[in-house]
């Protein structure tokens, strides 16, 4: 099984979603906030996919790379999850050192918001990213759903009802 950048982000968030979704539960087409950062995705730097390439490689998808100057673009509707976003896009470099593209840089961006953010993935982090993808084999493979976590961003959440149904 691969690990996914977006396995990587949601672990970081709210592991039980990521066992939803790794388990084929999906509620993300209901998901307003899902349409808005296509949106934002789409219509924020409409050239992009003009000067840079999509790239899939060991089943990661990367929108938006720049080859010449081996940059990582990634748009991303709010920060309110940044750190997340942040490992999603050191993931992308890693795969990429993994595949014997070395000095990859990342920017996350934040159109909306106006924010940009650099991204540069450090030997502690390719550590990390290990056991976050033996942690994360562990959690999907697993027969149990883990807890809701009761925080404030699960209100955005397209997992909302299916999380708290018959909460009061």
């Amino acid at each position: 099984m691969n690990i996914t950048a977006t396995y990587i982000n949601l672990f970081n968030v709210c592991k039980r979603e990521l066992w939803l979704h790794a388990n084929e539960i999906r509620f993300e087409h209901t998901s307003d906030l899902v349409y808005d950062g296509k949106l934002i995705h789409e219509s924020s730097y409409p050239q992009r996919s003009e000067r840079y390439e999509e790239l899939e490689i060991d089943g990661v998808k990367i929108d938006y790379y720049d080859a010449r100057n081996k940059v990582i673009h990634e748009i991303k509707r709010s920060d309110k999850v940044e750190h997340a976003h942040e490992w999603q896009v050191k993931y992308y470099i890693y795969v990429l050192e993994r595949n014997g593209i070395e000095d990859v840089k990342g920017v996350l961006e934040y159109p909306a918001l106006r924010h940009t953010a650099s991204v540069i993935l450090t030997d502690a982090d390719r550590i990390r990213i290990t056991e976050m993808e033996k942690e994360i084999r562990q959690l999907i493979e697993g027969d149990v759903c883990p807890p809701v976590i009761n925080a404030k961003i699960c209100k955005n959440c397209s997992y909302y009802d299916f999380c708290y149904v018959g909460e009061e």
